[in-house]
């Protein structure tokens, strides 16, 4: 049960709290007071798609929480252990927010979670009808969603959908693999080349560096060979070289320092330098004498690298990508080259495939068929309630036609589902698209989602205008069915209908009001003379006269002897 709603900066409310409580919440107003704003704040908390539209003019972020009674819920409960979150005294809180820069945030019981997430949750807590959605009934495909609810079948109607999904995937391939056979041959002939050319240059990774750097060394051989040589002349290369001097200096020092012994420092340093420079000089004749010139070997660099190059040219920027290239070459090739036994696997697949589908498909359709005896006589039941006693409702399942004498299997199963009505007596059954009016579709609708409201956990239902296009007696059968179905669950619903908000356990009003050059949108709950002006302006758009008044005193009066007694 929703316990209470908070809303912060969304649309035209700024700060608005709602407390609700069990039995039936009616929500009324002027028409553009903000009735639906209410019901988009609440859409929005329990995982609605949003934008940042949403969000009142000159604010930085909304803001929407809930409090939730889920005391009695086995499956809200076990999805939250199930998520590693606790429930203490049987109390949900959730929260949703969305910034003017398009970021949001969700949590539930203080835990970040995504949208799915919460979508999920609270699909298990509410659920919601939206404005004309009833509409959705001209739509077939919602009747056979409706009906797998009532069966209680929608997890195995989905992982049929998803066999089927990978069956047609696994055909598609089956396809593409029979039409390109050509293709394959030439395939297989430009892998098997590219992968010969490969392997024959038994390229190794990171062989390109070095061997850039030794042709790099082999083509300034003169230049390198030239200035290692000068250099080693400069440091050792005869009287003037700087080792000479050096070596005198050390002596003078020597005898320097043996007089003045602060000169010590100076001459260790001195004979550290010598010894360095002494070093390097070594070191120098080391690499002329190792460091040899072959044009040979150069021709042969030169040759390797113009190799490498016209691999990379054709399979990939580096060494790496074109060994990669090949790696993945000879694998497509192994497939390609197996093909014969790839399809035959394939095919065996589809075949099972197909057998395990259609047996899957005739139990969906047994389970429906049961189910959609039990779904015409309960919706039939309550619309003869509402205002069509003489109306009789039906659930066609009808074959697919066959595709030249083999069984049709659809995405759903072998069956076409839809709703069929007769609204008066002595009329045949036909498709709702044809016959039913947007008051019919609403009690249809209400019947609908009282029947499945029964087979579920859910604790809250909510309904925007489920009342519209419909009047007079038929205004007080759904009013005295709402009343009837909040006796089991909490029942939220915007009414534009005095008879209908005249049966509320709870009244609350939704009002436009400007303060300052602001306009806002306030909720506030109705009782004693508040709610007889507003059931007044209900019936005659007179919230301040006698006679309005005094109907709706009598009104409120009799309908609650009604449900009295």
């Amino acid at each position: 049960m929703l316990e209470e709603l908070t809303i912060r900066d969304f649309a035209l409310m700024d700060r608005v709290q709602v407390r609700f409580e069990t039995g039936l919440n009616l929500l009324s107003g002027e028409t553009g007071a903000g009735k639906s704003i209410l019901i988009g704040a609440l859409g929005f908390l329990l995982g609605g798609k949003a934008d940042t539209g949403i969000i009142r003019a000159g604010a930085e972020e909304t803001l929407v929480s809930g409090v939730i009674d889920i005391k009695g819920n086995d499956e809200a409960l076990a999805w939250l252990a199930d998520h590693g979150m606790e429930c203490e005294d049987g109390t949900l809180i959730i929260r949703r927010s969305l910034r003017n820069t398009g970021r949001g945030s969700i949590y539930i019981q203080n835990a970040p979670s995504v949208r799915q997430d919460l979508a999920d949750l609270t699909s298990l807590l509410v659920d919601m009808h939206g404005q004309h959605e009833h509409q959705s009934l001209l739509n077939p495909e919602s009747h056979r969603r409706l009906l797998d609810r009532f069966a209680r079948i929608e997890p195995e109607a989905a992982e049929f959908s998803s066999c089927f999904s990978e069956l047609t995937a696994k055909r598609k391939t089956f396809d593409r693999m029979i039409a390109s056979e050509k293709e394959r041959s030439r395939e297989i002939d430009i892998l098997r080349f590219a992968v010969d050319e490969i392997d024959k240059a038994a390229l190794k990774s990171g062989e390109e560096s070095s061997l850039e750097e030794e042709e790099r060394l082999l083509s300034q051989y003169e230049k390198l060979y030239s200035a290692i040589e000068g250099g080693r002349d400069i440091l050792n290369g005869g009287q003037e070289s700087v080792l000479s001097q050096l070596r005198r200096v050390r002596s003078q020092l020597e005898t320097a320092s043996g007089v003045d012994g602060r000169l010590s420092e100076a001459a260790r340093r001195v004979d550290d330098a010598y010894y360095e420079l002494e070093d390097v000089s070594e070191a120098l004749r080391q690499h002329l004498d190792s460091f040899r010139y072959s044009p040979e070997r150069l021709e042969e660099l030169e040759s390797r690298l113009a190799s490498i190059q016209k691999l990379k040219r054709k399979y990939g920027e580096s060494v790496e990508e074109v060994l990669a290239y090949a790696t993945e070459g000879r694998e497509r090739l192994e497939r390609l080259e197996h093909w014969e036994e790839d399809r035959g696997n394939l095919e065996s697949e589809i075949a099972r495939a197909e057998k395990d589908l259609y047996e899957r498909a005739l139990a969906l359709s047994d389970k429906r068929r049961q189910a959609a005896g039990g779904l015409e006589r309960r919706i039939g039941a309550i619309i003869a309630t509402l205002g069509m006693p003489s109306a009789r409702f039906a659930v066609r399942l009808a074959r697919k036609q066959p595709d030249g004498g083999k069984a049709v299997v659809g995405q759903n199963g072998v069956d076409d589902i839809e709703f069929l009505i007769s609204p008066n007596r002595g009329e045949g059954l036909r498709e709702l698209v044809r016959v039913a009016s947007g008051g019919e579709l609403s009690r249809i609708m209400l019947a609908v989602k009282t029947v499945l409201a029964e087979e579920d956990n859910i604790g809250t239902l909510i309904f925007d205008e489920i009342d519209t296009g419909i009047g007079g007696e038929v205004a007080l059968a759904v009013g005295r069915h709402l009343q009837d179905l909040a006796a089991g669950k909490q029942v939220l619903c915007i009414t534009h209908l005095a008879s209908v908000a005249a049966r509320a356990d709870n009244h609350y009003k939704v009002e436009k009001t400007v303060e300052g050059d602001r306009t806002l949108t306030r909720v506030a709950r109705l009782d004693g003379d508040a709610r007889d002006r507003e059931i007044a302006r209900m019936l005659a758009g007179d919230a301040e006269g006698e006679v309005s008044i005094a109907h709706a005193r009598d009104l409120l009066s009799r309908l609650r002897r009604s449900v009295e007694g």
